[in-house]
Parts: C-alpha cells; sequence; structure tokens
C-alpha cells in the first residue's frame, strides 16, 4: 500500500477532520494572498493531549502538470500540556495563515494530521488572472 491508501477526505461540515482552505477564488500573477489553513471549522475537533491536529500542510499543483510543491505548513505543539494534563496554560489553535504569490492556474491541496484519526485532505482550484 502507499501512502495515498492512507489519506482521508469529505466535507468539513459534516467530518472535523477535513482541513479547510479559505481564500480567493482568482488572484493576479504575481501577487501576494493569503491562504487560511484550519480544522473544525464547523464540528470542532478535540485539542487534547490526547486527541489534537499535529499540523496541516498546504500544497500547489499547476494546472496541466501532477507536480505538487509544498507551500507551507503550519504546526501545533501545545493542547494543554503541563503539570495537569490538558488543562496547562495554552493550546495551540488549528489555524494558520500562509501568504503566497502564484504563477500559474492550479489547485491548492491541504493534508492535516489527527494523532489519532491519520491524514486528511482537501483541496480548491484557484485561477490566476
Amino acid at each position: 500500500m502507499a501512502v495515498h491508501d492512507y489519506i482521508k477526505s469529505g466535507d468539513f461540515a459534516t467530518e472535523k477532520h477535513v482541513p479547510v482552505i479559505e481564500t480567493v477564488d482568482t488572484v493576479k500573477a504575481g501577487e501576494t494572498f493569503h491562504v487560511t489553513l484550519s480544522v473544525g471549522k464547523d464540528i470542532a475537533h478535540p485539542n487534547t493531549v490526547e486527541h489534537h491536529i499535529e499540523w496541516i500542510k498546504l500544497y500547489f499543483v499547476a494546472e496541466g502538470t501532477q507536480l505538487p510543491f509544498e507551500v507551507g505548513e503550519v504546526s501545533f505543539n501545545v493542547h494543554g500540556d503541563g503539570a495537569t494534563a490538558n488543562e496547562g496554560p495554552v493550546h495551540a489553535i488549528s489555524e494558520g495563515s500562509l501568504a503566497v504569490s502564484l504563477n500559474k492556474s492550479g489547485k491548492l491541496i491541504a493534508v492535516s494530521y489527527c494523532n489519532i484519526h491519520g491524514l486528511w485532505e482537501s483541496e480548491k482550484e484557484i485561477t490566476v488572472a
């Protein structure tokens, strides 16, 4: 089996593990825009030491190719850790933003990792005008 056999997908409105990609639909070539990535947008995902999202990675595949470029990663390193598990002084929230610039239209792909339920993905088409 290959790694893609273990990646799950779905609709974030009904599945709390699916990463959400929020950005514009059309951008100008070479112009910077922001992509917000999150998990648990419509259905909250747990954020405990025992069950949490560790990271979300963003990839881009240009139209007409099959080569994914890793644009960036947002990592979440604390989940209420401390003297008493889950009641520590800080929690990283499973959301972050990346600044991106594209020269070609294509597809943004987000992959998230839950420490219990594994890899999840979603995608969004983006047009460069």
